[in-house]
């Protein structure tokens, strides 16, 4: 059976975790690779995971407790799709969204949101759809990425590996860790706030393995499918988290349940004086605080994660982003089949039909849980440090360098068959928005897998508060 990747080392920068024991994952006997194509994406997937089960084995002190295996790691990752409200399958990708052909190649278009649809056919001068696939053939990739992404839409050619690889934006990623730690010390000394001894450092696990963050104010800044994704394992874990959105801008419904539960939700206008000053205080008593925008797209709100640090120097904060935090991208919108459109994965996926070659996808949006899993992970490796140190810290991850560390993963051996893995273990709950079917955790605590506590809230009805 292949060895499932260690994707511990950047947490074995954190004193905490220098001599952490890797954990072991509990793979029944064939059941190593589940899906086709080149990309060893389920050692992604599972050595993901394990990086968390491995976090919260430090944070904890419960080495042999935490773990993860194969179906149930399946499930998480392709958890939209699992999904059944009120008996009703989510729709996925718009209509709109999706490859397109250019008058030299290909790009990937992302309008599920209605503001980046309208931003689409504004840049395309378009009123149907039909009018954007005609647009799109007079131009090049490249030509039609710029229009696009100018207009504040979401686009992406799809570029070869190689082309990928001798860009700016690749070297920019290619030296960094998958997850880039920034610990609070140096900003402590120059620090004019409180020493690091306010309640929130005083968090400390609690001795149920199952729940083991309770009692822990996590501040949920975060959209789509990653940030929601980390967040929805920490409150699975036992933690307050609150999730807060723009009035404006609502979320998604299918992904906005798909990611919700075991957490709480409220709208905050942070352009308004009052919703920003209620939304600081927060953050003066919260424990962890979770950002899933584009770069700098908080620091107009005084919310970017160093000004956050330097004043609460106990916070941990983790950030997420599609294309990381140098590079001339580093402040463009993107999801994760954008990233998978540029980084070369599109063509790695790529298949021939009967209108000749046609770029293809991953089996599921490994990208977006990956990542997800490496923040939670990274939020439970700074709260163990935090345990030692009475210190906070950052933590900083983006799709695009998930995607190099998936590359970087060894190639798949050509003799390895995908196995057929059986149904997951479906749960069902009724909800605000009526009868739920979905998939649990992919963690496993002492062997059985780790449960939600409560499915997800009506969208922006919570008090815009801690619970406890």
């Amino acid at each position: 059976m292949e060895p499932v990747p260690d994707l511990t080392s950047s947490l074995r920068s954190l004193e905490a975790l220098r001599s952490v024991t890797p954990v072991t994952p509990m793979i029944p006997p064939g059941l190593r690779s589940w899906w086709e194509g080149a990309l060893d994406v389920e050692g992604l997937a599972l050595g993901s995971v394990l990086a968390a089960a491995t976090a919260l084995e430090a944070l904890t002190g419960c080495a042999g407790r935490y773990s993860a295996s194969s179906e149930p790691v399946a499930a998480s990752f392709d958890s939209l799709t699992h999904l059944r409200i009120a008996g009703t399958k989510p729709q996925g990708f718009a209509p709109a969204s999706g490859f397109r052909r250019t008058s030299d190649g290909w790009i990937r278009l992302h309008a599920n949101y209605p503001h980046h649809a309208a931003r689409l056919m504004e840049a395309m001068g378009a009123n149907s759809a039909q009018d954007v696939d005609d647009a799109l053939l007079t131009m090049t990739s490249l030509d039609a990425e710029d229009a696009i992404n100018a207009n504040r839409g979401v686009a992406t050619a799809v570029r070869r590996r190689g082309e990928w690889a001798s860009s700016a934006m690749h070297r920019a990623l290619s030296d960094e860790p998958w997850i880039r730690f920034l610990p609070t010390t140096a900003l402590q000394m120059s620090s004019t706030t409180s020493p690091v001894s306010s309640a929130s450092a005083a968090w400390k696990p609690s001795k149920d393995p199952e729940r083991p963050l309770t009692g822990l104010r996590v501040l949920d800044l975060t959209r789509v499918i990653a940030g929601p994704t980390a967040t929805r394992l920490l409150g699975a874990l036992g933690a307050d988290v609150l999730r807060i959105d723009p009035p404006g801008l609502p979320e998604l419904e299918e992904a906005f349940v798909d990611g919700g539960f075991d957490k709480r939700s409220a709208v905050a206008d942070l352009g308004n004086a009052a919703g920003l000053e209620t939304v600081k205080d927060l953050i003066s008593t919260a424990d962890v605080v979770v950002t899933g925008y584009r770069n700098g797209g908080l620091d107009r709100f005084g919310l970017g994660a160093e000004t956050l640090l330097a004043g609460k120097p106990d916070l941990v904060v983790a950030t997420l982003s599609a294309w990381g935090s140098a590079g001339p991208w580093r402040q463009r919108r993107g999801f994760d089949s954008l990233v998978q459109a540029a980084c070369g994965i599109a063509e790695e996926y790529g298949h021939l039909d009967d209108d000749g070659w046609k770029p293809g996808a991953l089996p599921v949006q490994a990208l977006d849980h990956a990542t997800g899993y490496g923040v939670a992970a990274a939020v439970l490796a700074l709260l163990a440090e935090r345990l030692r140190t009475g210190a906070g810290g950052m933590a900083a991850l983006s799709l695009a360098r998930t995607a190099e560390e998936l590359f970087r993963l060894p190639a798949r051996q050509a003799d390895v068959k995908a196995a057929r893995l059986p149904q997951p273990a479906y749960r069902e709950t009724p909800s605000a928005y009526g009868q739920l079917r979905f998939v649990g955790p992919p963690l496993l605590v002492d062997g059985v897998q780790l449960q939600y506590r409560w499915p997800p809230v009506r969208y922006g009805t919570s008090p815009v508060a801690w619970s406890q």
